[in-house]
């Protein structure tokens, strides 16, 4: 499959200039705005993956730098900003491909900030978010303060988790998309940790964990589009 591959630069409001890696198929049917975790940016060997397995099967993808993260620095931005950084990319992604689905997320802390930034204020264009590994709480005792804000994003939502993740125990993750009702999908990756590798006994490989990962976000992405309200289309 041909995939057109542009590098941009946009600014993020207040923040200055973040670059921003495209990649889209011939003929996408949605776009995802894929944000990165608080320890590496966009060009981490998963992100690439991601966004190369989506790509073949029909998605588009706006991946972005965190202004900390263009800057070199090696603290996470403070959430007003990521939240900054994440409506610009939106805004970005909307003016490319304004006539597709939007969906907006992103691996841990982008996830995080992507709905955090959607409970105040819905972000342009977006009908969907999109959580790759969504940190309910910090390793060690289980807990889900991180989701309360969860229950003021009125688009659907699709959790892909991974079983031994340690930043997101399974019973609470369970219950925090219960909670959330019909708006809420959950998809569970046996075996997978937080950055979906899983144990060699597993008898499962890294390889099949992300095809599954990819086929679950894109299916979600390509079957529940005509089936969800239309106050989240466009």
């Amino acid at each position: 499959m041909s995939v057109n591959t542009q590098q941009i630069n946009f600014d993020v409001a207040g923040h200055g200039a973040v670059s921003g890696l495209v990649q889209s198929p011939a003929d996408p049917v949605a776009c995802y705005v894929f944000a990165h975790g608080a320890g590496a940016g966009m060009g981490h060997s998963f992100m690439g993956a991601v966004a190369d397995g989506l790509a073949a099967r029909g998605i588009a993808t706006l991946r972005f730098q965190f202004p900390s993260m263009e800057a070199g620095k090696k603290r996470p931005d403070p959430p007003p900003v990521a939240h900054a950084a994440m409506r610009a990319a939106a805004a970005q992604a909307l003016q490319r491909f304004g006539s597709l689905p939007l969906f907006a997320g992103g691996k841990s802390f982008g996830g995080r900030m992507t709905s955090q930034a959607q409970a105040l204020e819905p972000l342009p264009g977006v009908a969907g978010l999109v959580f790759v590994g969504f940190p309910l709480h910090p390793p060690g005792p289980p807990s889900s303060g991180r989701a309360d804000h969860l229950s003021d994003v009125r688009v659907p939502m699709l959790f892909v988790q991974g079983t031994r993740d340690a930043l997101a125990d399974l019973a609470s993750i369970q219950a925090v998309t219960k909670k959330l009702g019909a708006l809420a999908t959950l998809l569970e990756i046996d075996g997978a940790d937080h950055a979906f590798h899983v144990l060699r006994r597993s008898g499962r490989s890294d390889e099949e964990v992300l095809t599954q990962v990819l086929d679950g976000i894109a299916g979600w992405m390509r079957s529940g589009w005509t089936g969800w309200p239309e106050s989240t289309r466009r």
